[in-house]
């Protein structure tokens, strides 16, 4: 019977969603319309919701329940009512390596493909390992903060105390599992929530004491943060589309210890000379607008809602953000550009396209990948204007 009551439960959600919000933020508006569902079906719901869909478009044919048994069996270690209830010859294989689980449900369903796991797999850049990847959507990606490499000692031996299990990848990077609440336990502004692959990025900004810089599309400050962090005394400007975003920055940059700095509204597809006529800048991070693919081990819905025409779109806001921009750098001086996309329409085609068009010349350029470390799978270029 709880098998039966959890899986009205899914299907209710299922029937609902349409993917026009993501996932995390449509069910907390769910579960409070249906305040009948206590604390373990929410818990329930959210795991099964999340795991049908890291499935992507693998096993079409198949009915909702049993695509769902078969998802849960790839992501979870821990049984569930319902891979009990409808594939119990493999219950006592629910601890295996996910590669291991791939070959199980292969011999019992001989029609699974796994690059369907990724449907647009056609699009992807050239250097990213396709099994490797396509397994990775069956693993929530943990949690990555960055704290200063003085402090990171401490702040382990804090999370210790708390019994949080926590992993030091690099001098200032801590891995811990997704959903670690960290309010209450560390200090506000003592550490920052960014992720490896966005971390990494940092080591194409080379930033020099009194640069002027300019983040161009900020969103939530996490590069900005990231450039202060390598450098200080720096000369900064924020701009975004959205107010709201500039006006949530002002707290973080507070907590930073960021005082000096300009934020301004922009739209980078508009002409902004009027705005920008006197600016000449040593450096200019662009964090592009993107499809967002290689961040969908996070958001798995995307790989049932997403449509591959918005690559082409994306692509072409990118190529006219990148030609609105570029005019306000100096020459000689860098533009790094920023993806968290595995598209390479948005990366390596991008950057082809900004060498043949514009007066830039190619440093180095990374896919980064995330799926190799539980994190995000993002594309930096360091570009030299000339």
């Amino acid at each position: 019977m709880r098998a039966e009551h959890q899986l009205r439960a899914f299907e209710q959600i299922l029937q609902q969603y349409d993917g026009n919000v993501p996932l995390h933020r449509f069910l907390p508006g769910y579960f409070k319309q249906h305040k009948q569902m206590g604390s373990s079906d929410r818990r329930w719901a959210t795991r099964h919701i999340y795991s049908f869909y890291r499935l992507g478009k693998a096993l079409p044919a198949l009915g909702n329940e049993e695509r769902l048994s078969i998802a849960d069996f790839l992501c979870h270690e821990t049984l569930s009512l319902i891979v009990e209830k409808n594939l119990p010859e493999l219950v006592e294989h629910i601890t295996v390596p996910v590669e291991e689980k791939i070959r199980l449900i292969t011999r019992k369903y001989p029609d699974f493909n796994l690059e369907a796991v990724f449907p647009f797999n056609s699009h992807l850049s050239e250097n990213v390992n396709k099994t490797d990847f396509f397994l990775s959507f069956f693993k929530q990606p943990d949690l990555f903060i960055r704290v200063p490499a003085q402090d990171a000692k401490a702040i382990i031996t804090r999370l210790n105390d708390e019994q949080i299990e926590v992993k030091q990848i690099t001098d200032t990077a801590l891995s811990l599992p997704n959903g670690t609440k960290l309010e209450g336990i560390l200090k506000e502004g003592s550490y920052q929530v960014q992720d490896l692959s966005s971390q990494h990025t940092g080591t194409y900004f080379k930033p020099k004491k009194w640069d002027k810089w300019w983040d161009c599309c900020a969103a939530s400050g996490g590069k900005t943060l990231l450039l202060h962090s390598l450098e200080p005394v720096i000369d900064l400007l924020v701009t975004d589309l959205r107010e709201s975003v500039l006006n949530n920055l002002d707290e973080r940059f507070r907590l930073a210890g960021i005082k000096k700095y300009h934020k301004k509204e922009l739209d980078l597809l508009q002409n902004n000379d009027q705005v920008l006529h006197h600016y000449q800048f040593d450096g200019i991070i662009l964090d592009a607008p993107c499809t967002g693919g290689g961040t969908w081990g996070r958001t798995p819905e995307m790989l049932t809602f997403f449509e591959d025409r918005k690559i082409k779109q994306f692509s072409a806001m990118q190529k006219a953000i990148v030609q609105n921009v570029v005019k306000y750098l100096k020459p000689g001086k860098p533009l790094i550009y920023i993806t968290c996309s595995a598209f390479a329409a948005e990366n390596e085609g991008l950057v082809q396209h900004l060498l043949e068009t514009l007066p830039l010349e190619l440093e180095s350029m990374e896919l980064i990948k995330g799926y190799e470390n539980n994190a995000d799978t993002m594309f930096v270029a360091r570009l030299i204007k000339t």
